[in-house]
């Protein structure tokens, strides 16, 4: 008996992240980062609509001042569960590259959509890697039009397998079938 294949359910237009404006303001101010999650995985090729940018940025306190500089024309809020957008927007939030520094991950509300900050990501054993380790395997590839740097393939399914959560776990099939797929079907952007 084969199975039929649901394919993800859309989001909303609003709920995307607009790639192009996070993608081009981080890079002009000099953020060294790597794009993970859902708009890396479409970046592979993956059809799973996302409802955020997440990326991994580089640990240091130049990069967290330059990735603060960005969020601030970004207009950044803390994006905070069971508050409103603009509850969210009234906490006493100082937005700098210190503050950044502290948090392993932090969820933002952008005037571009939804940015979470990671500074590790853990691998298949639970060992937290850094931008650092998971730059080697980073690959230029194209999203949405906008040509992004994506954390490994290989990387991104060992962290979802890690993490094990429904919608991870969920995910996981299209990322092995793509990750399995003769490599001349991945078209990289040059």
């Amino acid at each position: 008996m084969q199975l039929a294949r649901r394919l993800p359910t859309p989001l909303p237009e609003q709920s995307r992240p607009d790639v192009a404006r996070i993608t081009e303001v981080l890079d002009r101010h000099g953020v060294d980062y790597l794009v993970i999650g859902g708009v890396a995985t479409q970046a592979y090729g993956a059809e799973r609509p996302t409802g955020d940018f997440d990326c991994l940025v580089r640990r240091t306190g130049v990069n967290f001042d330059r990735l603060a500089a960005a969020m601030r024309e970004l207009k950044a809020r803390l994006r905070v569960e069971g508050l409103t957008d603009e509850e969210s927007s009234a906490l006493p939030v100082q937005l700098d590259g210190l503050t950044l520094s502290r948090s392993q991950i932090s969820t933002w509300a952008t005037d571009a959509g939804h940015l979470d900050i990671l500074v590790d990501m853990v691998n298949r054993q639970g060992y937290r890697q850094r931008y650092e380790e998971l730059e080697g395997a980073a690959e230029e590839l194209t999203v949405a039009g906008i040509q992004v740097r994506v954390a490994g393939l290989d990387d991104i399914i060992a962290s979802k397998e890690y993490a094990g959560r429904p919608k991870d776990k969920e995910a996981l099939a299209e990322l092995y079938r793509l990750r399995d797929r003769p490599t001349v079907d991945r078209t990289p952007s040059e």
